[in-house]
């Protein structure tokens, strides 16, 4: 019996493979496996291949797989383009309509069925990729009943008729090749799972479930890939808890909604994708000076322009850090897991209304559209905190019929905050530069103390911060410090035995606050590596240059991957390996 395989469905966008993979994956998921999932989709509504790669095992996991066990084809492309991962005990089942055939050098097992054929039978062709998920439970050894809840949940608001019709489909397709006798399927039979009821999310779920934890309860947002599943989560929830959500014109509208209701006091937020940042940056800029909470996602895909919107890559470091004009004071959060996108979302809203300065929280495609199992999320770890919003009744009365200084100079550059409206409170709010009641002035001894005054209010934040890097440091003196962002720690964790088992010594840094930059943290770990490796999904190794900045360590080599596709581990220990064995033959 196998502790883990990895599963793949393919065909032409708009054949039902998100939902195939979907009902695989969650029945799986019942039964106490761990699993990953990423998608491989076209940015097109229809057309296009496009793939769904699930990964099951019985101990947790954070990152796809390198290889794969089972490909389900719905056309020859699949078999064309994947055939490369599989095993050489692989299996291919592929639907008997495209006559298909593997390519030269591809050792696996082709199992042709009639996908389409026996769904036409049972009334109607949709349902083919049914009969794939019967075909798969066969090759597993588990019963077709196995599915019949999920099949439940997902068919039965149209009727029981349409849930049988399913359960005959997949049923059909395991029948088929139990009648083969030629095929030997024992070799791919998983261990047991424990049983253990866990979530499976994708990251924008996560999200959206962190900022209704956290009491937002407005959001403002534009539709865009891959953040567009965030807003669909909120139109879904906040109804309920007497919140609503905003389709507006662009981003630009979005930004700015999402400051006017923190700034009447309403948790809210706005999501998006690069594109959509670059629009927002003016817009950010106004939150910095108003001092006005305000929480930005910004969930990376390729770019620039439209780029390619529906691929993995992380290239928005730079823009989330300075794309805005001006100085202001702005945080820049990166989880790496979808369990601290919910966590990391919380600490978000909690971070913006404490410093009152946007608070961007940026995760790359793998991590926003990327399914994992989660544990129970522990909703005691989640603390609502407001900073110095005085929400009292009365404010005390101002001498003099004088303007509330809601810009008053402090010492940690944090000054008193009321919803607008509130008696005694009234003050100016503006985007030019102004004083401690916010009237406008171009004083210069002003404009310095403004300045100054919002500046310094990030000054301590890296030692406030939970955990600004996660370390994993198993060595004291490490021969190999690979430090990455976002999606890549799983993938990161998973090359590093390998790299051990070559006799390398290695540790790993994962960057969770970008800006400001935890220097000290990172600055000691890398002094007692004798290489760093900074890995990431973009072309000019801006994570790279982002520590040389705040660091001052130049001896930093780059692992870089833009192809549109995540990092596997077998790349990232390659890479690694091979940057060790070439300081060897230089020494």
């Amino acid at each position: 019996m196998r502790e883990q395989l990895s599963w793949k469905v393919g065909g032409q966008q708009g054949e039902g493979i998100e939902s195939t993979g979907e009902i695989f994956a969650t029945a799986l998921n019942r039964l106490g496996y761990y699993l990953y999932g990423y998608r491989h989709f076209s940015s097109r509504i229809k057309g296009g291949h496009t793939n769904n790669k699930i990964r099951v095992s019985t101990k947790p996991l954070n990152s796809i797989s390198d290889d794969l066990n089972i490909l389900v084809a719905f056309d020859q492309e699949t078999i064309d383009v994947n055939f490369h991962e599989l095993q050489e005990d692989g299996i291919i089942l592929a639907d008997a309509k495209f006559n298909p055939t593997i390519p030269d050098g591809c050792k696996a097992n082709l199992y042709i069925v009639p996908f389409t054929e026996i769904a036409n039978e049972l009334g109607t062709s949709l349902m083919k990729n049914m009969v794939a998920v019967g075909a798969t439970s066969t090759i597993l050894d588990l019963s077709p009943e196995t599915f019949r809840a999920v099949v439940e949940d997902i068919f039965m608001k149209k009727g029981e008729k349409i849930v049988e019709n399913n359960m005959k489909a997949i049923c059909a397709g395991a029948d088929y090749l139990k009648e083969d006798p030629s095929i030997k399927l024992s070799n791919l039979k998983l261990a047991q799972a424990d049983g253990k009821h866990r979530m499976f999310l994708i990251g924008n779920d996560a999200i959206g479930m962190g900022a209704v934890a956290a009491g937002s309860r407005f959001m403002a947002a534009y539709p865009i890939t891959p953040a567009s599943e965030i807003m669909e989560y909120m139109i879904k929830k906040l109804p309920e808890l007497g919140g609503t959500v905003i389709q507006t014109e662009d981003e630009i509208a979005a930004c700015t909604m999402a400051i006017g209701a923190n700034y009447a006091g309403v948790r809210s937020f706005t999501a998006s994708a690069g594109p959509g940042l670059s629009l927002m940056a003016e817009a950010i800029g106004l939150s910095g000076m108003t001092e006005t909470p305000l929480v930005v996602i910004d969930t990376q895909r390729g770019g620039p322009s439209t780029g390619l919107p529906t691929k993995q890559e992380q290239s928005d470091l730079m823009a989330m850090i300075y794309s805005t004009h001006g100085d202001i004071p702005k945080i820049v959060m990166a989880p790496s897991t979808v369990e601290e996108a919910f966590y990391d979302t919380v600490e978000a809203f909690n971070l913006a209304e404490e410093y009152q300065c946007p608070v961007v929280m940026v995760t790359d495609l793998a991590l926003s559209l990327g399914k994992q199992t989660v544990e129970p999320l522990d909703f005691s770890k989640v603390e609502i905190r407001r900073g110095t919003l005085d929400t009292n009744a009365q404010l005390p009365e101002r001498v003099d019929g004088a303007y509330y200084k809601r810009y008053e100079v402090t010492n940690n550059g944090v000054s008193n905050r009321v919803i607008p409206g509130m008696k005694n409170g009234i003050h100016h709010v503006t985007g030019v530069e102004h004083d401690e009641t916010g009237k406008p002035s171009e004083s210069p001894a002003n404009r310095q103390n403004q300045m100054d005054k919002r500046m310094r209010k990030l000054d301590n934040l890296c030692n406030c911060f939970r955990r600004p890097v996660h370390i994993q440091a198993n060595h004291e003196e490490a021969d190999l410090l690979i430090i990455g962002v976002n999606s890549t720690r799983g993938t990161i964790e998973e090359a590093m035995p390998r790299l051990e088992a070559e006799g390398i010594k290695v540790n790993h840094a994962h960057i969770r606050l970008l800006h400001p930059f935890p220097t000290d943290s990172l600055k000691r770990l890398m002094a007692k590596a004798k290489r760093v490796v900074v890995v990431e999904n973009n072309a000019t190794a801006q994570l790279a240059n982002i520590i040389k900045m705040n660091v001052g360590q130049n001896n930093i080599e780059s692992v870089l991957k833009y192809d549109g596709n995540p990092f596997l581990p077998t790349e990232i220990h390659n890479r690694c390996s091979a940057l060790i064995q070439k300081s060897k033959e230089m020494a």
